[in-house]
């Protein structure tokens, strides 16, 4: 009896293994391509905050890809400090808020220097 089990119980585990690697496969897919999505996310959405900002500070721009770097820029910024500073950030337009605020604040700041340069 204990023979027979020892038989069956290898021929058991071998179709869950093969299902867990094809699992484990697919996730680390599904994460390869939803950081891809992100990146992209945050390149679209960064361009059109870099514009607004460059629309609200007029005077200040760096043109239209100078103006898109601020934004993708301002938006990492914002991403990153606002809560560090207790500001909480809250679903899709309070982080494209944050992001035009970390824009105009990052476009405003290049513009100082720019200024302090010349």
């Amino acid at each position: 009896m204990l023979q027979r089990f020892a038989i069956v119980l290898p021929a058991l585990l071998l179709p869950a293994s093969a299902a867990l690697a094809q699992d484990e496969a697919a996730q680390a897919v599904g994460a390869a391509v939803g950081g891809i999505i992100g990146l992209l996310l945050l390149i679209i959405i960064g361009a059109i905050v870099g514009w607004l900002a460059g629309l609200i500070v007029k005077g200040h721009g760096s043109g239209l890809f100078g103006n898109i770097a601020a934004g993708i820029g301002g938006s990492i910024l914002a991403g990153y400090v606002l809560p560090l500073l207790g500001i909480p950030i809250g679903g899709a337009l309070g982080s494209f808020i944050a992001a035009l605020i970390g824009a105009v604040v990052l476009i405003l700041v290049v513009g100082l220097i720019r200024k302090a340069a010349n």
